[in-house]
């Protein structure tokens, strides 16, 4: 048991992370949300009604969606794109999806590859964009929930205001929709962008997102030229 929580323990932690961090979300949001409604003079609500609300709902999916869109995007960049110097990193001429003997396919698969990357056709062709199309799915998936979620709580203010609701294509396309949405997704490209860079020149002994301390700052990716 101890093994296989060691053989699997950076996927148990951000687990633990995620769910602890969710938690403590709901209840600061329940609480943030409450004294917002004692100070209009409304009830307060109790928890499970918060986190079934459009207001826990739209926080959280505006946050995933910026979160999933930043790895979809950096997924695809890196078939097409390099840095040098980077271990997030092609090499330099290395660019596109790679052969077949270099991606272990077809002819060139393993005895204990994956089924689908030794067989041809659409099966293969799914399998090797798998990662990307879940990413991409996940964000789309988001960014309506965020959408829908942002739309209920978008009209519950217009309604307290006295001003009149609005429907999904107009809030979509609304200033207060695309404030909300580019203030994560700039966020996200910039932690990108200084990940790229700064693991050209900086190093953290003992990481797989960094080069070996003693690499030259030229060499790209972690295996070397």
């Amino acid at each position: 048991m101890s093994k296989a929580i060691r053989n699997q323990a950076l996927s148990i932690c951000f687990a633990v992370l995620f769910v602890g961090a969710l938690l403590g979300q709901s209840f600061a949001g329940l609480s943030v949300y409450n004294e917002d409604q004692i100070a209009h003079g409304s009830t307060p609500i109790g928890y499970w009604d918060f986190v079934t609300s459009s207001n826990f709902v739209v926080d959280v999916a505006e946050n995933w969606q910026s979160e999933y869109l930043q790895f979809f995007l950096f997924i695809f960049a890196t078939i097409w794109l390099v840095q040098r110097g980077s271990p997030e990193s092609k090499k330099p001429g290395d660019e596109g999806p790679d052969s077949d003997e270099m991606q272990l396919v077809g002819r060139f698969a393993r005895p204990n590859s994956p089924k689908w990357a030794k067989v041809g056709g659409w099966r293969r062709t799914l399998y090797s964009n798998s990662l990307l199309l879940v990413m991409g799915a996940v964000f789309l998936l988001s960014w309506w929930l965020q959408s829908v979620a942002g739309t209920v709580v978008f009209n519950a203010d217009q309604l307290e205001h006295g001003q009149p609701a609005v429907g999904w294509i107009e809030y979509v396309t609304s200033a207060d929709f695309w404030d909300r949405t580019l203030q994560n997704w700039q966020s996200e490209f910039l932690a990108v962008g200084s990940m790229v860079t700064l693991s050209i020149y900086l190093r953290q002994r003992g990481s797989a997102e960094s080069k070996p301390v003693g690499t030259p700052h030229a060499e790209t990716a972690t295996e070397g030229e």
